[in-house]
């Protein structure tokens, strides 16, 4: 039996999205980034974080990606959803049928969040295992925020708005596995991070400082400036 007052730290990756945006026929996650899938340099910093009881991967059913790997450290589930609350829903499932209990915590982590590193993991470990409720790493908005227009003003600035107050949310976004599963299950509507849905149940998750360089590679820009980064954090090594 688990102990409550010791839970234990889980990794979950949602690995099942095609990554449309980024303008490739191949899922965004798979690209090769300095010399490997992203979704590998992803899975690296989770692996290098001593505390973590496992890591796993959700990916899309018939996804046989991962089967070219021997002896993986990591585990891989093919049980993602028509979204990504779907998949991290059914990936919280697949943990707690292999042994995680409901007051354990889970990491969720973007898979194309292939610059996360094991000082930032760490970081929100360390500021939310004793929090009432978990957090995630976000960054505080740097630039002017604009909305934009409808109908005919579409394209066009409608107002700019106050960014002393905004956050860029990023992940790993860390919550009890029985909390989120509870969340995700009443959320009303598409739910885009973990956040979303424990602020659902009138919660208020913590806010713990990320980086700029945590962004979520989604357009082709992105992978220029992704592969500059970790090579120059190879070459550093």
């Amino acid at each position: 039996m688990t102990n409550s007052a010791n839970p234990r730290f889980f990794a979950l990756i949602p690995c099942a999205g095609q990554g449309s945006r980024a303008g490739s026929l191949v899922a965004k996650q798979y690209q090769v980034i300095a010399g490997q899938a992203m979704v590998l340099h992803t899975l690296k910093a989770f692996l290098e974080v001593a505390r973590l009881a496992r890591t796993l991967v959700v990916v899309a059913p018939g996804d046989q990606f991962f089967g070219q790997i021997q002896d993986k450290p990591f585990e891989v589930v093919a049980c993602g959803g028509t979204s990504r609350a779907d998949s991290v829903r059914n990936g919280l499932e697949a943990l707690i049928d292999s042994g995680a209990a409901p007051h354990d915590w889970v990491l969720v982590h973007d898979a194309a969040r292939c610059l996360v590193t094991v000082a930032q993991i760490n970081q929100l470990i360390d500021a939310c295992q004793q929090d009432d409720v978990g957090g995630l790493l976000a960054h505080r908005l740097p630039d002017t925020l604009k909305c934009e227009g409808l109908l005919a003003d579409k394209g066009r600035v409608a107002a700019t708005m106050d960014r002393a107050d905004k956050w860029l949310a990023q992940t790993p976004q860390m919550f009890r596995i029985g909390t989120l599963m509870q969340a995700l299950d009443v959320a009303v509507g598409a739910v885009t991070d973990e956040s979303s849905a424990i602020e659902a149940l009138g919660l208020a998750p913590k806010l713990v400082p990320g980086s700029a360089q945590n962004f979520k590679v989604t357009y082709p820009d992105d992978f220029v400036l992704a592969e500059a980064i970790l090579l120059n954090r190879r070459r550093a090594d």
